[in-house]
């Protein structure tokens, strides 16, 4: 049983338990209809919060709800909470969702106001004081995995509950300037639990899936996959990323036996390396690759690495590719020489094209990640539309540039913001004023999408895949770039 509501009142979190205790972690939904379009091809599991679970308290009752997955997020959240009775509330969120979890918040405290609500994540770790009067108990800075482990224990004993800078009271009348400082140093990569993979359901979770096996064929465009992160931070300092100031230019990588033990231990046959970059250390990478030969682990997977780490090692990628590696997402972020120097990426176009050559050389399917800058003409359209037709046969993605919060970009446009730039802040929608008409604009990157989409890799190798699923893309992809074409209507007064 939990505490009555009187009980939590008096003293919420600092009475002492020392029964186990219902703990609630949610992954919110996105109010933004293309971000929900995109799960239509891409829903990976709510990998932090198995984390978080993992270094809770064994007797502990733990649950995870990913709000994607439900109907009504909102009312379904709130029968959980009358139904669970739970003494914590945990919340990851981006900064898009940080309105969201206020607001589940707000809920929860309305059903039992002695319920300790817990916010973390990246919007949490780079912008804590945003959620300075809202209903959240506490922030949480960096890494999680260990930090909400500890707020569970100094909980049941009764103690204070705040960390050294990485677990913030928001009622603190410090709060503000608390808020204001760095974010924490991460703890070392030993001490993060492994993930809780029992707590959801496996096998709602899945990635788009265009690379056939030998006989040009695939089961399923639609695999059940799991994620991995063998790594955290970035050792570059892209203009346009947060990740180097949540980790402080620190980054932290894991032994490759430690890597390969949960590989071992994952049941699906597909796995997403969820790293920020996970090729950058040739040397660990090599030896992970050839502890999965030695331990004869065979699985598909995608990850994530630069066009100058793919032109560096050669040789390494080949080897990935022996052991299963079949797509790599490259962040080529443009094909101009101008704009890679704007964007601080370190690499040159040659380098890009470079790349492109030995992941196709050596049979991995490449998914280029390239980058719209509001300022666009349709000539820069149209010079993109191009570079889609040289990368083929390739997966191509587009975001939109967007100065990421936090960031030294952020704080330089931040007085040219055209909209709530944490509401907003997806990488799709813009945050800064287009050169034409906002309408056109997103007509023109709707196209690249369908441009990307006609010269997909499946049909221009015509691979074969079931039936079905050929109508599932089709509907889902029409779906979608429709929803590209509308994002111009978010920002329109609402009715």
């Amino acid at each position: 049983m939990t505490q009555t509501t009187d009980q939590k009142k008096a003293s919420p979190g600092r009475a002492g338990r020392s029964q186990p205790l219902t703990i609630l972690l949610i992954k919110p939904h996105s109010h933004l209809v293309v971000a929900r379009r995109l799960q239509d091809f891409l829903h990976l599991e709510p990998l932090e919060l198995e984390i978080v679970a993992g270094g809770l308290p064994a007797e502990d009752r733990v649950f995870i709800d990913d709000m994607a997955l439900v109907k009504d997020p909102l009312a379904f959240f709130e029968r959980r909470v009358r139904e669970l009775q739970p003494d914590i509330i945990g919340f990851t969120a981006y900064s898009t969702q940080a309105a969201i979890v206020k607001d589940m918040a707000q809920r929860a405290k309305a059903i039992d106001p002695g319920i300790l609500t817990v916010a973390g994540g990246i919007h949490a770790t780079i912008i804590p004081g945003d959620y300075a009067g809202s209903e959240m108990d506490l922030v949480v800075r960096g890494e999680g995995g260990t930090a909400f482990g500890g707020i569970v224990r100094r909980y049941k004993a009764g103690e204070p509950l705040t960390q050294d800078g990485a677990v913030l009271e928001v009622k603190d009348p410090e709060f503000a300037q608390k808020a204001s400082a760095k974010p924490p140093l991460f703890p070392a990569v030993e001490e993060i639990p492994r993930p809780r993979r029992d707590l959801v359901d496996r096998k709602r979770y899945f990635s788009v899936w265009t690379s056939p096996d030998g006989s040009n064929r695939l089961k399923t465009m639609y695999p059940s996959i799991a994620t991995i992160r063998t790594s955290t931070g970035c050792a570059y300092t892209c203009a346009f990323c947060v990740v180097h100031h949540m980790m402080n230019g620190k980054y932290l990588q894991r032994s490759p036996e430690d890597v390969v033990d949960e590989i071992a231990q994952i049941k699906e046959d597909y796995i997403y390396f969820v790293d920020d970059e996970t090729f950058l250390n040739a040397k660990r990478l090599t030896d992970i690759a050839l502890l999965l030969k030695e331990r004869g682990i065979k699985k598909n997977y995608v990850s994530w690495a630069r066009s100058d780490t793919i032109v560096r090692h050669p040789e390494l990628f080949k080897l990935w590719k022996e052991v299963g590696l079949h797509i790599v997402y490259v962040g080529l972020e443009a094909m101009d020489e101008a704009r890679l120097a704007d964007y601080k990426k370190r690499t040159t176009v040659e380098t890009n094209r470079k790349a492109v050559r030995i992941l196709r050389e050596t049979g991995i399917l490449l998914h280029a990640s390239l980058m719209v800058d509001p300022g666009f003409s349709v000539e820069d359209f149209r010079k993109l539309e191009k570079v889609i037709i040289e990368l083929i046969p390739s997966e191509v993605s587009f975001t939109v540039f967007s100065p990421s919060p936090g960031t030294e970009l952020w704080h330089q446009h931040k007085n040219e913001f055209i909209c709530d730039p944490y509401l907003y802040y997806d990488c799709m929608h813009t945050v800064l004023p287009t050169k034409m008409e906002m309408r056109l604009f997103y007509a023109h990157f709707a196209r690249l999408y369908s441009i990307g989409w006609r010269h997909n890799p499946l049909r221009l190798n015509k691979t074969k895949v079931p039936f079905r699923e050929v109508f599932r893309s089709i509907a889902n992809g029409t779906k979608y770039v429709i929803a590209m074409r509308n994002i111009y209507k978010d920002y329109l007064p609402k009715k």
